[in-house]
């Protein structure tokens, strides 16, 4: 009664507000492929504050680092069947699963037809794009409710231990790439690609089990230490021009939340898109300015003939899985039905604004 008296009868109701908040409150644990120092993990912790912030505390995201339940491989198994409430990794590493997921998490060479970054967010928020995505998790056959938070790109080609005059001299390196349809162009192409994860590519790289590598962007790569071992760095790639990071939330522990708290799933996730993308040019242009100031560095030009041999092999492989495989074709001639709409006005519009920033960049070195 004491305790009472002191507190004030509204001290006392918003103290019972809380604790009945609490008691309402719905974790939702997260595990991602990657450790918790990871950029995209820093980017995925300010999104869970936002649905924190939206949802006044009643839905909490807790971030778990790789293999902190499975492996990284059976995140989406795992999500499926309830054994974690989300899992968070770039949606190609489910091609697996159905082949379409690599036109949502890394449509190579921007699905042939030149879609930046920018474009597919434009294709996915306005141009169909995310009624697409809906219904992936049906044909991948998953109990899983989909939330596109991180747009990253243009990939860097990637890093190598001389400069590589033309493809021929590509040919002759042993190519850390990334898995599914981004790997196999290459392969197409006569590189000799090695999928990996990212926390085996230095020491790889040190035993001389590779030659060369990609991994992602300026930050991450200096995190990885890359620039230990390689000083040539090639920014201009076709093979990742667009890859993104999603949250995937078990389909039983989505449809119990509120209408209110969906919303603020779906307005965080929108914001994220957003930050994701403005985090990521701020950052990765301190981490090239740092690695060629402080590392020695070099930055070259992809020799011409990569990007036609690539895009060839790039088409060449969306047309097969277009061919065998009904949704996939159904996706990709969404892109390219918006590209035929959106690129000539956004790639002719941004050409000027390229040479004027390389120009900037040249007075720089």
């Amino acid at each position: 009664m004491k305790f009472t008296t002191l507190l004030g009868a509204s001290a006392l109701s918003a103290a019972m507000a809380v604790g009945t908040a609490h008691a309402d409150t719905t974790t939702i644990r997260v595990q991602s492929v990657l450790p918790n120092t990871a950029d995209e993990v820093v980017m995925l912790e300010a999104f869970a504050q936002d649905v924190a912030d939206l949802t006044g505390g009643s839905v909490q995201i807790e971030v778990l680092p790789a293999g902190a339940v499975v492996g990284p491989r059976d995140i989406m198994d795992a999500v499926d069947a309830g054994l974690v409430e989300a899992g968070f990794a770039w949606t190609h590493y489910w091609g697996g699963k159905h082949v379409a997921a690599n036109l949502f998490g890394a449509p190579v060479a921007g699905a042939g037809v030149g879609l930046d970054n920018i474009a597919f967010l434009s294709w996915f928020q306005f141009g169909g794009g995310k009624e697409l995505y809906d219904r992936l998790w049906d044909e991948m056959g998953v109990n899983v409710k989909g939330f596109m938070l991180q747009p990253v790109g243009p990939e860097a080609l990637g890093w190598f231990p001389e400069p590589i005059e033309s493809m021929d001299d590509f040919r002759k390196m042993r190519f850390r790439a990334p898995p599914g349809m981004v790997g196999a162009a290459y392969a197409d192409i006569g590189v000799p690609a090695v999928a990996m994860g990212g926390g085996d590519i230095l020491p790889a790289l040190e035993k001389g089990t590779i030659d060369a590598a990609e991994w992602c962007c300026p930050k991450p790569d200096s995190v990885f230490g890359f620039q230990k071992v390689l000083k040539h760095y090639y920014l201009q790639g076709l093979h990742q021009v667009v890859v993104n990071a999603d949250l995937y939330l078990n389909g039983d522990v989505y449809d119990g939340l509120t209408d209110l708290e969906k919303k603020a799933l779906e307005v965080a996730a929108n914001a994220s898109l957003s930050k994701s993308m403005s985090y990521r040019i701020f950052e990765n242009g301190k981490a090239l300015k740092d690695l060629t100031d402080n590392h020695e560095v070099i930055l070259e030009d992809t020799p011409a003939d990569y990007f036609t041999e690539y895009m060839a092999a790039a088409k060449k492989a969306l047309q097969a899985a277009a061919d065998e495989d009904e949704f996939f074709a159904e996706v990709w001639q969404s892109q390219k039905d918006f590209a035929d709409i959106a690129v000539p006005f956004w790639a002719g519009a941004q050409a000027s604004n390229a040479s004027l920033g390389k120009a900037h960049a040249d007075t720089l070195k």
